[in-house]
């Protein structure tokens, strides 16, 4: 599958790889992150991926989930239950808040950073976050079923996704909704092994080519899905 498409073109691709449970290539956008995020559906996630992520992106492993999920499940903003110095008046340059939520890992791993283990925990939570969707999993599930810290970082997505908020949690929560998935998705940022800096949207773009994965950016999916 190529990665060159665009517009309209590459959404319809993104939906398509998405529905079928591949990663999809995102760019937020050059005036925000300016980062591109290796993002799968949470569900679909297992140790290969998991390896993927660790070694093609590199970044910081997260599961978002969407806004009512995290409402059913009485999940905080991290920010606001961490009652020390350091969380207060938090600056972005890029957004006006963290969507950081708990960490977590599933109560059946060990210590929750193996490919396996934490393949387990985002499976788990895609899972949980489709039952969730249907009134079927709620706080006291959550609680039973994950623990608190781990090594897997839930975000919360805005409640009215891009319209309120065009970061990676949103714009992956919009394509699984789009693709008909659960709302859940694996965010992690591709960091360039050479320099430690954020991979640039042309390097990022050739490893999808090379990987026959579909790279879209998120422009045209705030044009499609906003």
């Amino acid at each position: 599958m190529s990665s060159t498409r665009t517009g309209v073109d590459a959404v319809a691709a993104a939906e398509a790889a998405f529905a079928r449970g591949e990663p999809v290539l995102i760019h937020d956008a050059a005036d925000r992150e300016g980062e591109v995020d290796i993002v799968y559906p949470a569900a679909a996630v297992d140790p290969e991926a998991v390896r993927r992520l660790r070694d093609d992106a590199g970044g910081l492993i997260c599961v978002a989930i969407d806004d009512a999920v995290a409402d059913a499940w009485d999940l905080p903003f991290l920010s606001d239950a961490l009652d020390h110095p350091a969380a207060e008046a938090a600056h972005l340059d890029y957004d006006d808040r963290s969507s950081f939520s708990l960490p977590v890992n599933h109560r059946e791993t060990f210590t929750g950073i193996t490919d396996d283990d934490r393949a387990l925990t985002i499976r788990e939570l895609g899972a949980a976050a489709d039952a969730a969707d249907a009134g079927q999993f709620g706080a006291d599930a959550f609680a039973e079923t994950f623990r608190s810290p781990g090594h897997v970082t839930l975000l919360r997505g805005a409640p009215d996704l891009l319209a309120d908020r065009q970061g990676h949690t949103e714009l992956g929560l919009a394509l699984a909704a789009a693709a008909g998935r659960e709302p859940a998705v694996v965010v992690c940022e591709m960091v360039d092994g050479e320099t430690g800096a954020a991979r640039t949207p042309a390097d990022a773009r050739a490893y999808a080519e090379r990987e026959g994965l579909v790279y879209v950016e998120g422009r045209d999916l705030l044009t499609r899905l906003g």
